[in-house]
């Protein structure tokens, strides 16, 4: 993407998700207060180090191509699978139909996005990817989710895209799938990883497991597809410590509480504004070593583990113990 691209006023709009209303689509993102009235942190702040995380609302590609080349150590991004069917119009369900059990108390907004075919979604995913590369550093790692329908799209889409594909990451999801009888269960999804370019060996980080076992619970879920954190904690582990870790589609904000927990950095964007606000609690409770309840509240636990962060930001972090408030 050029510079002069990133310079269109009219790029936002045309890079927007089809069904998505003109408020969501522009960038810049919306004023930097929360609904908490807490001042929110930009990415800018995250990649100075004056933050230790921060969560946008934004349409993805749009908000790519606001930030610098070469700039972050990790992409992680779980976008919209456009799955959930085989046909056309089992797509088009709304995603609550699509990925919520029946009967399941717990409800969450619906997102956008999810409703491409599989060409569209095929090239909409070599675009955003493309993009995330231009924005990674020489030899960044990109994993990115993906279900057993669209494993062969995805990996098409992160060579389209320029990265060097590396392999696939299965999340075993053990006992915590839809039965189907008469079928094989689908038990796995999937993360599609590769690099920018070469990779030199990084002690580091060290050999990263190949597969990722975690139980979903539904009532640990912030979004409809929501990723467990402890796997989020796993492929956080790729970026080297303190390095910076970037979501496109932050969803209820899993991938920045598992780059918090590592020690990472973390930038995020998300365009649905109730996921925002979930994303913005949850981080906002994880750097105050909280939850979100008691940090709406303005409590502090008395006793809580500490994050795994390094040594040379553990001094800092500590007399900042949420980023809200670092500008």
């Amino acid at each position: 993407m050029t510079c002069a691209a990133a310079e269109d006023s009219s790029f936002p709009r045309r890079f927007a998700d089809p069904g998505v209303g003109p408020d969501l689509a522009i960038w810049p993102t919306q004023p930097h207060v929360a609904r908490s009235g807490c001042p929110v942190t930009g990415w800018k702040e995250v990649l100075d180090g004056a933050a230790r995380w921060s969560i946008e609302q934004g349409n993805a590609l749009a908000a790519l191509s606001e930030m610098p080349s070469g700039c972050v150590d990790a992409v992680i991004a779980d976008p919209p699978y456009s799955s959930g069917g085989m046909y056309r119009g089992d797509r088009a369900q709304d995603t609550t139909t699509k990925y919520t059990n029946t009967g399941q108390a717990l409800q969450r907004p619906d997102f956008a996005g999810d409703n491409r075919d599989q060409r569209s979604y095929a090239f909409w995913s070599a675009l955003w990817m493309a993009e995330a590369l231009r924005v990674a550093k020489p030899g960044a790692v990109f994993c990115c989710f993906t279900d057993w329908r669209q494993l062969p799209t995805t990996t098409d889409a992160i060579q389209a895209g320029g990265w060097v594909w590396r392999g696939v990451v299965p999340w075993d999801k053990t006992e915590g799938i839809r039965p189907s009888m008469g079928r094989f269960a689908s038990q796995c999804e999937y993360v599609v990883w590769g690099t920018a370019g070469g990779r030199e060996p990084h002690q580091d980080v060290g050999c990263l497991p190949g597969i990722v076992r975690a139980f979903p619970k539904p009532s640990e879920k912030h979004h409809i597809t929501g990723k467990p954190v402890e796997v989020l904690r796993a492929l956080a582990r790729i970026a080297p410590p303190d390095g910076v870790v970037l979501d496109p589609f932050a969803g209820g904000g899993s991938t920045g509480c598992g780059a918090l927990l590592e020690g990472r950095r973390f930038i995020g964007f998300e365009l649905v504004p109730e996921c925002v606000e979930v994303s913005r609690e949850r981080l906002r409770a994880e750097a105050a070593h909280s939850t979100p309840r008691a940090s709406a509240a303005g409590q502090v636990p008395l006793f809580r583990e500490s994050p795994a962060l390094p040594a040379q930001g553990r001094d800092e972090f500590a007399q900042h113990p949420s980023s809200e408030g670092r500008r």
